[in-house]
């Protein structure tokens, strides 16, 4: 397996990211023009339908990945929670917001309550948490 750091973990899925994408902002901005010139004829139904078409599985689209990943990020918080717990013997401060959470997730044991304490206390962005890791623990599961 590849390993992962900071500058390697994100994902794109070459089918759904630069295919899939692509070809629904195309459908949808060919469906506009085609809809303006039907209507510019006075017949708009059927040109109107395909906008439409376009718009809802844009929305299909972006709702199913947005809904997928927040059930991960569930999953993350609940899975950093116990590995806090095992480490310590009490649950993750509450002070902790989901973003860091997940940006933890990538960090090893021996730095993790160190950047624990590092994210609350300096208010840490995911992004910062993830650049301050050192000994990166690779997720390959994330979709």
């Amino acid at each position: 397996m590849k390993t992962q750091n900071f500058k390697s973990h994100g994902r794109l899925v070459t089918g759904y990211h630069k295919v899939l994408y692509p070809m629904l902002l195309a459908g949808l901005v060919g469906s506009c023009i085609n809809l303006s010139q039907s209507c510019a004829n006075g017949n708009c139904y059927a040109a109107s339908l395909i906008v439409l078409l376009f718009l809802t599985v844009m929305l299909s689209a972006y709702f199913g990945r947005s809904f997928a990943l927040r059930a991960q990020d569930r999953a993350i918080r609940a899975e950093e929670n116990m590995r806090h717990f095992i480490m310590t013997g009490k649950p993750l401060p509450s002070a902790l917001t989901i973003r860091q959470i997940i940006g933890l997730r990538f960090a090893s044991d021996e730095e993790y309550l160190e950047l624990i304490k590092d994210a609350i206390e300096n208010n840490l962005k995911e992004k910062q948490i993830k650049a301050k890791i050192k000994n990166w623990k690779a997720d390959f599961y994330r979709v």
